[in-house]
């Protein structure tokens, strides 16, 4: 087996997890509102719950796939994830519900952190910046039709959609591992490791700030980010509820932002001027605020509809700038890439928090969710500017 289709196995994982992990998820709370009435108030909990925990978990698993191998690590998320989808399937009641959702939280970062090292494992500067281009396209094609057929899917049978399905889809990458390991082993016994210590590229040394503070600015920024995604996947069945639409015209109009994040990846991968410019990351969130609050606050469909648009555009060019800078800036890839996902957690816990406390104490305010997340985005903001000012 030769490199590139070693890179084209790893790539498969990533489409497939993607898939699994977005039926899972994103219907997770249409399930718990169907079938434990939970309102946007508890699923924003149930969010904030699983960030909570996803924070720890990125950094541990992160270390543990770049001490114990990577391989190894996917193993191990893909035994767990297919574990928990079994026992989702199976138990009764809203507590085990959540101890499932805990669960999950877990296992699943053995996989994301790996599969980040192992796409630009072995490669040059000009290397990890296509194979970093190439992983996103990936998990956001992936992740747009999950999305728009997930609806259908859950409406045909919630189960088989949240649990069963994606079950199967990770007991297949586990066998798959299996069959690529002893192959990953001989290939990258013959890629000889790159000469002297990474370095990022050239355009990291011609700004104002170093490029550790750009990694640092992206790891602000795109927490912010998940901030706003996971408290718009949280609230989607309200939405949906809001705008009279049924499960699968809720994921066929979801889908529209994740559909637009996946072009400007396509956009960003060959256009590199974007790399090292600050100008770029803060035009991002300021569009992520004002799409974010249109799509909650909105009253007509069309407006949300174009809102969702430049929501996946600004979410494509942060979440970007962290896994790039993240593989850019130093060696040890697993690690960083754990640090990129923990800081992914860190939005997930704290935009759902941040809305559900909102909604606990203000009950008789339908938009205090919303508006307490904007607030936050909009600290975010200062911060960043606040960053770049300090150099």
């Amino acid at each position: 087996m030769t490199a590139g289709k070693l890179k084209a196995g790893y790539f498969v994982l990533t489409a497939i997890s993607t898939i699994a992990t977005s039926w899972f998820f994103n219907y997770l709370f249409f399930y718990l509102r169907d079938r434990f009435q939970f309102d946007n108030r508890e699923n924003l909990w149930m969010s904030a719950l699983y960030g909570f925990i996803y924070v720890f978990s990125a950094w541990q698993c992160g270390k543990f796939a770049q001490r114990r191998g990577f391989i190894t690590s996917l193993k191990v998320g893909f035994v767990g994830l297919a574990l928990t989808m079994v026992a989702g399937a199976l138990v009764h009641g809203a507590p085990w519900m959540i101890a499932v959702l805990v669960v999950y939280s877990v296992v699943l970062l053995f996989t994301w952190p790996a599969l980040e090292a192992l796409v630009s494992e072995n490669e040059t500067p000009a290397g990890i910046q296509h194979m970093v281009g190439v992983y996103n396209i990936t998990w956001a094609a992936a992740a747009a039709l999950a999305n728009f057929t997930g609806g259908g899917l859950y409406d045909w049978s919630p189960k088989a959609a949240v649990f069963w399905i994606p079950a199967g889809l990770f007991v297949a990458q586990l066998l798959f591992v299996i069959w690529l390991a002893p192959r990953a082993r001989h290939v990258i016994a013959q890629v000889p490791e790159p000469a002297g210590p990474h370095r990022p590229e050239a355009a990291a040394f011609r700004q104002p700030v170093s490029p550790q503070t750009f990694l640092k600015m992206a790891w602000l920024a795109n927490p912010l980010a998940y901030v706003a995604v996971n408290t718009l996947l949280a609230v989607m069945p309200g939405i949906a509820t809001k705008h009279g639409l049924t499960t699968t015209q809720a994921g066929w109009f979801g889908a529209i932002w994740f559909f637009a994040r996946f072009v400007a990846f396509l956009v960003l991968w060959q256009w590199n001027g974007w790399h090292y410019r600050f100008r770029w990351l803060l035009a991002a969130f300021v569009m992520l605020i004002v799409s974010f609050a249109s799509i909650l606050l909105a009253p007509e469909l069309r407006v949300v509809a174009v809102a969702e648009v430049f929501f996946g555009f600004a979410a494509a060019l942060i979440y970007y700038s962290s896994l790039f800078y993240s593989m850019d800036v130093g060696d040890t890839k697993a690690e960083h890439g754990g640090l990129h996902e923990a800081a992914i957690g860190a939005g997930i816990f704290v935009g759902p928090a941040v809305g559900a406390a909102a909604l606990q104490f203000l009950p008789h305010q339908a938009n205090a969710g919303a508006y307490a997340v904007s607030g936050l985005l909009t600290c975010g903001l200062v911060a960043l500017l606040w960053m770049r000012v300090r150099r």
